[in-house]
This record gives structure tokens, C-alpha cells and sequence, in this order.
């Protein structure tokens, strides 16, 4: 049993010293999780979402535990774009991991519009957030066209690599990731949080005040390497990052043998903001143990 021999991936045109992404939403603009978490375990953070102007999200209660996972219905609250560059872009720039962007908003000039600032602010790359369920049911993500103009509109005033963050509601996730990649997209994060729904059986109404929200943890897992076989089947080895779930190294292994690259984390933070490190060694004792050299080794080797 011999050590492996890197732990670096690449993604597009852009190494990672590490398969592990912090997701977005879960590390607020990254100079906080840092101050409560070792941020050697990813190879990138990627900061919560920001909107052109400000947005004030749903009122409480807006998360709840499930028995496996939780549901949330935040409402991407944010300062809008001009604000988080006063606040937070010169905080991003001193830390010693590779900080990415997230975009949203509701038509495809304000994604351009924040994806510009972004820029401007000093991130390395731009996730676009097309599947967010919690912007009064518009989802842009189950829409190839739109979500096509999103991508170009985007790819258009950065020269930053771009990503699109997918639904794994939409219908055909295939015709929507399709579209982001002929539009500009460097890669794919598959997938968002299932929309779901709880009930509170002593007030008789929804947990969460929006009613529905965003159904995250590690019973998500199985809904996103189902999409990533559809999408790998019919287009093949385009660049993903896989996305749900992902609390120990074997869901970095599974994610990576499904046909993705590197990996987010999200939910399994905001219980642990250490267990970073602790998923990064299982998943390298696991290529220790099976002599497997680098992560890319087993990337992709399942047919589907």
C-alpha cells in the first residue's frame, strides 16, 4: 500500500491543490468559515449567493432538521452586490484558498450585472446559481433556454471561468446542462437541494414559512449521481462537480467513479465545519488502501 501521489485535480482549465469544494450558502462569504475552520481541505470556497440589489429572504422559520438531512428556505438573503463589494471582497482576497463567486437573480442582465462586480472583487471564479427553489417558485434551472442566456449573459463580462449550480428537478437536466455548456459554462455543479416540504403536526402548518424549501443531506446523494449518470450518458466526459450528501471520503470516491471531477460540501459543514479534513483523509486512505495514484485515476470509470 503505497501513499498516493497527488490529491490535485483539475477542473476545466483549473487545478485544485483538492477534490473538496465548500458550497455555497453554507460558509457564508468564506472569511467566516474560515475563522472556525481549516480551509486546507478544499481546493476552493464558494461564496453565498449575492443579487444585484439587496434581498431580504424569507421571515422565520426558515430551516429545519429532518430525520436525515434538512430543509431550508432562506430566500438567498444578501446585501446586493455593491454592498458585499464594500464588505466582504477585501476579506476574500487574504485567504489562502481559491474563493469563487455565486450569481443570481431573475432575468439574465442581473446575473451579468453581479457576475461583473464579482469579478471586480477579486474571485477566481463565477458559480452561477440557477436552481436556487426558493425565489417564490421561479426556477430558472428547469429551462434550457433561459438558462442558456443566463450562461452567456454571464460568460459575456467575465473573463473568469463560469459555472452553472443545477436542479435536480428539472425534467431533463440533460437539455439544461446541454445548453450551459454550449453557452460558455467551464463546468457543471450537479446538483442543488431537492425542493421538499415538512409538516408541523402540533401547529398543523408547513415547518418552514415558505412552505416548500431546499431538502439537503445524505439522502440526497442517490437523486445526484442519478443525474450525473443521465448527463455523462448523453454528453459524456464534460467537467462536473457533484454536489449532495457528501458526509465521509467514500461519497468523494462514489461522486468521482460517477463521472465527476471534484465535489461540494455543504450541509455536513454547518454540523461540523472541521469535517473538511476528516471526508479529505477517508477519501485518501481509501486510494491508499486500493492503490489508486491520484483522484483522476477513478474519475469516470463507471459506464453508464
Amino acid at each position: 500500500m503505497a501513499p498516493m501521489r497527488s490529491i490535485e485535480v483539475t477542473l476545466g482549465d483549473v487545478t485544485l491543490r483538492s477534490p473538496l469544494i465548500a458550497a455555497s450558502g453554507t460558509v457564508g462569504s468564506v472569511w467566516e468559515f474560515a475563522e472556525v475552520a481549516d480551509l486546507s481541505a478544499f481546493g476552493a470556497a464558494v461564496a453565498k449567493s449575492v443579487s444585484p440589489v439587496p434581498w431580504d429572504g424569507q421571515p422565520p422559520p426558515r430551516m429545519a432538521p429532518t430525520r436525515v438531512g434538512m430543509l431550508n428556505a432562506i430566500g438567498i438573503q444578501n446585501p446586493g452586490i455593491d454592498e458585499w463589494l464594500l464588505g466582504h471582497s477585501p476579506r476574500i482576497t487574504a485567504l489562502d484558498v481559491a474563493v469563487w463567486g455565486s450569481t443570481v437573480a431573475t432575468d439574465p442582465d442581473g446575473f451579468a450585472e453581479v457576475a461583473a462586480g464579482l469579478t471586480a472583487g477579486g474571485v477566481s471564479a463565477i458559480e452561477i446559481n440557477l436552481s436556487c427553489p426558493n425565489l417564490d417558485g421561479h426556477l430558472i434551472a428547469t429551462d434550457p433556454v433561459l438558462s442558456g442566456e443566463v450562461v452567456k449573459a454571464v460568460a459575456s463580462v467575465t473573463d473568469l471561468p463560469v459555472s452553472a449550480k443545477l436542479a435536480p428537478d428539472a425534467e431533463r437536466i440533460v437539455d439544461v446542462a446541454g445548453a450551459c455548456i454550449e453557452s460558455g459554462a467551464s463546468w457543471l455543479v450537479i446538483a442543488n437541494t431537492v425542493r421538499g416540504a415538512a409538516i408541523d403536526i402540533d401547529r398543523r402548518q408547513p415547518v418552514l414559512s415558505g412552505r416548500v424549501g431546499g431538502y439537503s443531506g445524505p439522502a440526497v446523494k442517490p437523486i445526484a449521481i442519478r443525474c450525473i449518470a443521465d448527463v455523462v450518458a448523453e454528453l459524456g466526459a464534460v467537467p462536473i462537480v457533484g454536489c449532495g450528501g457528501i458526509t465521509r471520503g467514500t461519497d468523494v470516491i462514489e461522486y468521482l467513479m460517477a463521472g465527476a471531477r471534484a465535489v461540494q460540501m455543504g450541509t455536513a459543514l454547518l454540523a461540523d465545519p472541521r469535517s473538511g479534513q476528516r471526508v479529505l483523509t477517508e477519501a485518501a486512505r481509501w486510494c491508499d488502501q486500493n492503490d489508486v495514484d491520484t483522484f483522476e485515476e477513478i474519475t469516470n470509470v463507471v459506464f453508464w
